[in-house]
């Protein structure tokens, strides 16, 4: 398949799972306040679609490619493993070095510092979905058409919670429905932009196509170590967390196998 209509797939079905965040955007004008449970069961839902997606469409196919390339499974499997743990420690630095909040857990304080810290959780948002858009650019390595889809259908899955939950925290603190649709929405377009770099990098040398796919599951992998799991568990709402999450996890596997 030619490098530029891998580009052009892995542009356009990052950009499409761009629309999951936009859609649940718009929903806060249905929903306009989100109970701690519920947000912590659609986000651990969330991170089960990640966790599938990041086994079953990115380390996977690594490992195939990192094999074939190496021509051995030993030094394809370290290789893989360098590059889970360098998307991890990149992503680790990130958080490091630019100002965000978590997703559910912060201090209580008056009306600026609520403000405050409702554009940190909009920038957490918006940090993680470069990864996922990179995961999903990368997904198309190869051509690999089902890959790349099962992928974006995966990640527009889990950016409806997202999506609702950045909207309804801005709603939360005076904006309108419409301003905070919109802002939700936004934080999503960094998505299209993730995956056009990550097309753009396996497409231009397929030496790079299972370090690729590592990078991308390894920041994925370190979001829903460091960010959701321990949010998620932290309310009193484990156990609802746990199966949700198990949940997303059969659904993004159930997509992989018939897709």
């Amino acid at each position: 398949m030619p490098a530029s209509d891998v580009i052009l797939m892995g542009f356009t079905a990052s950009f499409c799972a761009s629309l999951g965040t936009a859609a649940g955007s718009l929903g806060v004008f249905a929903i306009r306040r989100l109970s701690r449970r519920m947000e912590d069961g659609l986000l651990s839902l969330a991170a089960g679609i990640m966790l599938a997606a990041t086994f079953f469409s990115l380390l996977l196919p690594a490992l195939e490619y990192a094999s074939a390339d190496y021509q051995s499974d030993p030094l394809g499997g370290l290789a893989v493993a360098t590059g889970t743990l360098l998307g991890a420690f990149t992503l680790f630095a990130i958080h490091q070095y630019v100002p965000h909040e978590h997703f559910i857990s912060g201090r209580e304080g008056g009306d600026n510092y609520k403000l405050g810290r409702i554009w940190l959780f909009v920038t957490a948002i918006t940090l993680h979905n470069f990864p996922e858009g990179l995961a999903v650019g990368v997904g198309f390595a190869g051509g690999e058409l089902d890959n790349g889809i099962t992928l974006a259908i995966g990640i527009g899955l889990q950016n409806f919670p997202e999506g609702l939950a950045v909207a309804v925290a801005l709603l939360s603190v005076g904006y309108s429905a419409g301003k905070s649709a919109l802002i939700g929405i936004l934080s999503g377009l960094v998505e299209p932009v993730g995956g056009l770099i990550g097309a753009i990098a396996v497409s231009s040398a397929a030496v790079l196509m299972p370090w690729a796919l590592a990078f991308a599951a390894g920041a994925m992998l370190f979001i829903i170590s460091d960010e959701i799991i321990p949010e998620t568990h932290n309310n009193g709402n484990q156990n609802l967390a746990t199966f949700t999450l198990l949940t997303g996890f059969v659904i993004m596997m159930l997509l992989d196998t018939s897709l």
